[in-house]
């Protein structure tokens, strides 16, 4: 396989990393995967789509082979998904593209089966099947080893945020880096593969270069004891009780026992 499909796959099974979403499949003529999404169909009921790519030697120059599954979409559906993802994926060449191609039919599946008189959930599994896990906001705490071109880094992560609908924490003490974010779940999921693709920091030599060492801690859905950030803030701080209370005030006490302590070890 190539080293930039390779690349891909690694930086998609760090966002989609939540049991199932993502399993490699094969390594054979390159590389074939499944990523499993809830997608909204029709009248916002929730759609378990199983997409599954192979990515061959020649790709990114050459399109996936794709192929959909869903106990809710008839065959039919099914191809007519598959062929617009084509469509798209054409748009795309040279380029990686599935996280892409991931966003665009999440955006776009209700469009595509809208006209079909087929309903998406029948009445006996419109309990069982149309209850989406990915509705509301989540909060995502994120651990990164270092910034060697801080004011750049800074920048970008702020136009991301701001792109992207996205509020909460950038954090600093001492030599601990987090970032703490909430918003949809889709959009924190763009975040983390623009953080894990772009060549937003430099290496030791001053060479532009990806963002390797930076670990998700943890992902949850914000419950009701959470605060919401109301904007995306920088933040320094001089003393662990002060980085506490920040966590504290967002009523992420338990989060933060859990994992902050254990990076000062």
């Amino acid at each position: 396989m190539s080293a930039l499909a390779l690349e891909e796959f690694s930086a998609l099974r760090a966002i989609y990393c939540q049991p199932e979403e993502c399993a490699l499949l094969a390594v054979s003529d390159g590389i074939t995967f499944r990523i499993q999404t809830s997608v909204k169909g029709r009248l916002d009921s929730a759609i378990l789509l199983k997409l599954s790519f192979h990515l061959p030697v020649s790709y990114p120059s050459s399109l996936p082979n794709i192929s959909i599954n869903s106990e809710q979409l008839t065959r039919a559906q099914c191809k007519d998904v598959k062929e617009r993802l084509l469509e798209q994926a054409k748009r795309h060449l040279s380029e990686p593209m599935v996280h892409e191609l991931v966003l665009w039919i999440q955006q776009n599946l209700k469009h595509i089966i809208g006209q079909s008189e087929t309903s998406v959930c029948n009445e006996k599994s419109t309990l069982s099947r149309c209850v989406s896990t990915e509705d509301g906001i989540w909060t995502v705490l994120l651990h990164l080893d270092h910034m060697r071109a801080k004011a750049k880094y800074v920048k970008t992560v702020e136009e991301w945020t701001s792109d992207l609908r996205l509020t909460g924490r950038l954090m600093f003490m001492g030599k601990i880096i987090l970032i703490l974010l909430q918003g949809e779940k889709t959009s924190i999921k763009e975040y983390l593969i623009l953080q894990k693709t772009s060549k937003v920091d430099v290496d030791s030599s001053g060479k532009k270069c990806k963002e390797k060492m930076i670990s998700i801690l943890c992902e949850t859905k914000v419950q009701a004891e959470h605060k919401r950030f109301q904007a995306f803030e920088v933040k320094e701080y001089s003393i662990l009780d002060e980085l506490q209370k920040e966590f504290e005030a967002a009523g992420l006490t338990e989060l933060f026992s859990e994992f902050v302590p254990a990076l000062l070890k």
